[in-house]
């Protein structure tokens, strides 16, 4: 006698495709919402730290300043490129790039790409100015400055915008040069330079305490982590649904 395999219902293969989705979507929210997490830990220690005036990161924040102060004034050349750099790479300028991405990308079609683009440079834009006036830092205090910045200094502007654009740039381009090893080397040193190039201006144009720069560096990737998070909640949506997965509008 013929035995057949037992036939699965389309409704049951529904089912498990939908609980293996959702179970790789929680695993990846949930990574994504630990690396947050992570990130943001450091940062409130040295938020704390800058806060309560610790003596060993405050003298070595004078330590740094001072040195890096006495070379930009033995070296022009050098302050006149850190100058230009801390300008061309600025918040400013930066917002005005990341716009012109999501006029791209919203015209490609990539709308929940565009609005990711939008929601992480705004969230980082509104956290940077919020948190330097909770903690209410003052900037270096040199005798002959080479710069000179307004407000206060606790995180660097320079080195959280900078950061959300670096990993602005890997998001959205890494996917396109998966294929190409050389461009993708090319890509993560143009994302660490922009980002860690851009925070070094700043102490070096003596206009922020070396932790400054660090804590701008360490909000910039949480706040990359936790829109990364959300943006994967929204990307992953079954197949009927009217925000395809690919990232397109339907």
């Amino acid at each position: 006698m013929e035995t057949r395999a037992p036939v699965r219902s389309p409704a049951r293969s529904w089912r498990d495709r939908r609980l293996d989705r959702d179970h790789v979507l929680g695993l990846r929210l949930t990574l994504a919402a630990v690396a947050a997490f992570l990130v943001l830990v450091p940062f409130a220690l040295l938020a704390s730290l800058v806060a309560g005036s610790w003596p060993p990161l405050h003298a070595l924040d004078v330590e740094v300043t001072g040195a890096m102060h006495r070379y930009a004034l033995d070296n022009p050349a050098w302050t006149s490129t850190m100058n230009l750099w801390t300008e061309v790479f600025g918040p400013g300028p930066l917002r005005i790039a990341a716009l012109a991405l999501v006029v791209g990308l919203w015209r490609r079609g990539a709308r929940r790409l565009a609005v990711w683009v939008v929601t992480t440079m705004v969230v980082g834009g509104l956290l940077g100015p919020l948190l330097k006036v909770l903690v209410g830092r003052h900037r270096p205090d040199l005798l002959d400055p080479v710069s000179d910045a307004t407000g206060y200094a606790f995180p660097s502007g320079h080195a959280l915008n900078a950061t959300l654009a670096a990993g602005v740039l890997l998001v959205i381009f890494l996917p396109a040069v998966r294929d190409r090893s050389g461009a993708r080397g090319a890509l993560w040193v143009t994302a660490l330079a922009l980002a860690g190039v851009t925070g070094l201006s700043r102490i070096a144009l003596g206009v922020h305490w070396t932790s400054d720069v660090l804590a701008g560096w360490l909000l910039g990737a949480a706040v990359l982590a936790a829109t990364c998070a959300t943006f994967a909640v929204w990307r992953d949506r079954p197949p009927g649904d009217p925000l395809r997965a690919d990232g397109r509008d339907g």
